[in-house]
């Protein structure tokens, strides 16, 4: 049976790693120019190289995104940077503009491409041309049922790949081609600039009593009618597998190392339990707890199963619920002292009740019972961002893996 693949987002070189080590089979990467997530920190060259080189030590793929809808001022860079990547060793890149895939396949025939969920790609017809265009894999729209995917793959050549995404933010627009970010601030969301408006709360003017806000209100907190749920499908790893799609793709470039890792490893034991055995499969709902313990709102299934409804928006806030903090990376362990280097991400202290987890599922609650600073001190807290420390640690422990605790405040 040929595996599905996992997809995941690398926003920079540190996620691009935590994301292979804990499953991922492929992550898609933005540069520094032309790609969707202008915000992130993106990758240097030399950061591609060394994402690049660290992926295929580790049999895994990087696919580098230049989908943004280009403006003609855009073009005028894209030679030079076309030039700088092919030879970095990529193994894709993912457009959706026809004059940017035709400069490729002119000026660099050997990068394999993709095309982007940009494209709004939702019939068979439609792939089926790019694909003899000479387009490798299809990114559909996220606006398709079960039902239309498998017939875009009944439909369309066996060489074909399909791609979608199973989990993440969920756009208003359609397919994610916006123009109210660019309406009200001038930020370009198709240049990868955008600033979701969707997420902001609205109120009413009647244009004949300007100052006038009438409030528009579902709870006393106001109305985000904009705004949608995450998308999750951990719950339908057979329909997944059995769909016709060749990858799986989790959105997030813009999330944190935490949360990447933290979907990716219940996405990889789903898929590998299902692998393991697809007949006696049993969808296990620790799966779903432990995505709920990285930064998320409230989940929809998007279109797979039917049309969303009322009840796939979240009119009452636009806040994420953020159940754990992440506040260390194991660096080292020294099974002699059993003691483990630590990497802090957020404020912790002795007395603190934690939990770490590894790319093996691997999971254990434990308590700080002492930190050691970089002098060799006991201190009573790590309030420095990226301090190095190191802490007692009965269960071994390896380089990647995650020390979070639990928030007192859900909400933020």
């Amino acid at each position: 049976m040929k595996k599905i693949e996992l997809l995941a987002p690398a926003g920079d070189l540190d996620k691009l790693k935590f994301a292979i080590m804990y499953g991922a089979d492929a992550v898609y990467i933005g540069g520094q120019t032309f790609g969707l997530r202008a915000a992130a920190k993106n990758f240097s060259l030399e950061q591609m190289k060394e994402g690049i080189e660290f992926a295929h030590e580790r049999g895994k793929k990087v696919y580098l995104t230049l989908n943004i809808i280009p403006h003609n001022d855009d073009i005028n860079y894209l030679e030079a940077y076309i030039e700088e990547i092919r030879t970095l060793g990529l193994d894709a890149v993912i457009l959706s503009d026809p004059g940017t895939f035709m400069f490729v396949k002119k000026h660099a025939p050997e990068l394999e491409v993709h095309l982007s969920t940009q494209a709004n790609n939702t019939n068979y017809m439609s792939a089926q041309f790019w694909h003899e265009q000479g387009m490798k894999r299809v990114i559909l729209a996220r606006e398709l049922s079960f039902e239309e995917i498998a017939e875009i793959r009944a439909k369309t050549s066996p060489t074909l790949e399909l791609e979608a995404f199973i989990h993440g933010a969920m756009c208003i627009s359609y397919s994610g081609r916006c123009l109210l970010s660019n309406y009200l601030n001038n930020r370009d969301a198709n240049r990868g600039a955008c600033s979701h408006p969707c997420r902001w709360e609205y109120q009413l003017v009647e244009v004949n009593r300007p100052g006038e806000y009438i409030p528009i209100e579902e709870t006393d907190a106001g109305t985000f009618f904009f705004n949608s749920k995450d998308l999750c499908m951990i719950e339908n790893i057979p329909e997944l597998v059995k769909s016709g799609l060749d990858s799986l793709k989790i959105e997030g470039r813009m999330k944190s190392v935490y949360y990447v890792a933290n979907v990716v490893r219940a996405y990889r034991e789903a898929l590998d339990t299902y692998y393991e055995n697809p007949e006696a499969y049993v969808y296990n709902p620790q799966w779903f707890d432990e995505i709920k313990k990285a930064s998320h709102r409230e989940f929809t299934k998007g279109f797979y199963h039917n049309k969303p409804t009322q009840l796939d928006q979240l009119y009452t806030s636009s806040s994420y619920i953020r159940e754990y903090d992440f506040i260390g990376v194991v660096k080292a362990y020294d099974p002699v002292t059993k003691m483990a280097t630590v990497e802090q991400r957020n404020h912790f202290k002795v007395g603190d009740s934690v939990e770490v987890i590894g790319p093996d599922y691997f999971q254990a609650e434990m308590t700080i019972s002492e930190i050691v600073n970089g002098k060799g001190e006991s201190v009573e807290k790590a309030p420095h961002a990226q301090q190095i420390v190191t802490i007692p640690m009965e269960i071994p422990v390896e380089p990647y893996y995650i020390i979070r605790k639990p928030k007192e405040d859900l909400h933020e």
